[in-house]
């Protein structure tokens, strides 16, 4: 209602340069076109990539050639990691159905296998496959406990995150929705990052979760709860050097690394933080250097983006429940997209973050 006001008073200014028979002709065909428009535009120069008739795609992952994404892909309560061309889009194939595990835990192992958790064969173990969802699939390594956000080592180690119940007495008395966009918090759990090494032997890192390995193999950036703050951290894959990235008063999580390894992509509410009710934050991607300076906010809207990544040709890819406008759905020949449905979105690395 405020923007509705504030835009009639603006319109009433300029009046006189109308050419329409008088005001309220003049109000009321440019309100339409306005809201025809401009009001599905984004605030950011972020483009629409992926867009399915009654579908949401999420938690996009480049391949390390550049050529695909694998999704996290929910269409009704069908839930698959697919993989898409990440030139237009475009769905490529299922790589994983029916496996509830893997949802939360795939990644690239390299350009032609995936890995993923999963219950098969008697017991939770991290497993690999072909890319394109066919041939056989290989154990990597046996596992055990309440394990996700697992990554791959160079010697086929595994970072994952493990979660732990909290001892309280406190009843829940009223569940809430479970929230996709929310891959940092489980009611009821705490979290640690543990290294699982080939030998059986295992490792606490660090409490923490959402890690992400750096190019070089050598360290992983993660986000820690601090009271009701989240910050960002870097630790070496041994367990040494912790350092931390992030400060302010807002939720920083979901991190990723830039190509060269000297930047940090994440997402955060700190444009606009509700501490209390964080649902009702703004949430954006951000970037910051990897020793902590040159904070850059990367994407400007008032939807949800999280979950980013950069790909190889150094666009960032990330998902969003922005709306879809007629020109969007026309442009990917779809019928209709459900409100505040999430999909993957691209966007350039920013001129100011740039060496």
């Amino acid at each position: 209602m405020r923007q509705i006001t504030m835009l009639t008073l603006a319109l009433l200014v300029a009046a006189p340069a109308a050419h329409a028979e008088n005001v309220l002709e003049w109000l009321e065909s440019s309100a339409n076109a306005i809201s025809n428009k401009t009001a599905h535009a984004p605030a950011d120069s972020a483009e629409l990539l992926t867009l399915e008739n009654k579908e949401s795609e999420m938690y996009p992952q480049p391949s390390p050639d550049g050529r695909y994404l694998l999704t996290l892909s929910h269409q009704g309560k069908h839930a698959s990691i697919s993989r898409r061309y990440s030139e237009n889009g475009d769905p490529a194939n299922t790589v994983i159905a029916n496996d509830v595990r893997a949802l939360d835990s795939s990644g690239w192992k390299d350009e032609g296998h995936i890995y993923y958790l999963s219950d098969r064969a008697g017991g939770l173990g991290l497993w690999e496959k072909i890319s394109d969802g066919e041939g056989m699939q290989r154990r990597i390594q046996s596992l055990h406990g309440a394990l996700t956000q697992p990554l791959v080592l160079a010697d086929e180690s595994i970072i994952a995150v493990r979660m732990r119940p909290i001892d309280y007495k406190k009843k829940i008395t009223n569940k809430s929705k479970h929230d996709d966009f929310n891959n940092w918090q489980v009611a009821g759990f705490t979290s640690e990052i543990v290294r699982f090494n080939r030998d059986g032997s295992e490792h606490v890192l660090a409490e923490g979760i959402n890690p992400a390995l750096s190019p070089d193999g050598k360290s992983i950036v993660f986000a820690m709860q601090a009271g009701r703050s989240m910050h960002l951290f870097r630790i070496n894959t041994d367990g040494t050097d912790l350092i931390q990235v992030t400060d302010a008063r807002s939720v920083d999580v979901q991190p990723s690394w830039s190509n060269d390894g000297q930047w940090i992509i994440f997402t955060s509410n700190r444009a606009d933080a509700d501490m209390r009710k964080k649902e009702k934050s703004q949430w954006d991607i951000w970037a910051i250097g990897s020793d902590g300076r040159n904070l850059t906010q990367i994407t400007r809207d008032t939807a949800r983006d999280g979950a980013a990544r950069m790909g190889k040709d150094g666009r960032i890819y990330f998902h969003s429940d922005r709306a879809i406008s007629k020109e969007m759905l026309n442009q990917h020949q779809v019928k209709s997209a459900a409100a505040h449905s999430f999909h993957i979105w691209t966007i350039g690395w920013p001129t100011a973050a740039q060496q």
